[in-house]
């Protein structure tokens, strides 16, 4: 009995850890990219690239 409830403890204890982490394993290469003004990211060329207005 006592190891059944010190591994309940355990599984209890780690499984907020495991959903933490389990956040950042969905999209590994999917980043934030900030361009500076007059420019715009271009997942294609996978660089920022200017704008053109017409």
């Amino acid at each position: 009995m006592r190891i059944r409830v010190l591994l309940t403890a355990f599984v209890l204890t780690a499984l907020p850890g495991l959903a933490f982490a389990q956040c950042s394993w969905g999209n590994p290469d999917e980043v934030t990219m900030n361009c500076t003004q007059g420019s715009t990211w271009d997942a294609d060329a996978q660089a920022c690239v200017p704008l053109v207005s017409s």
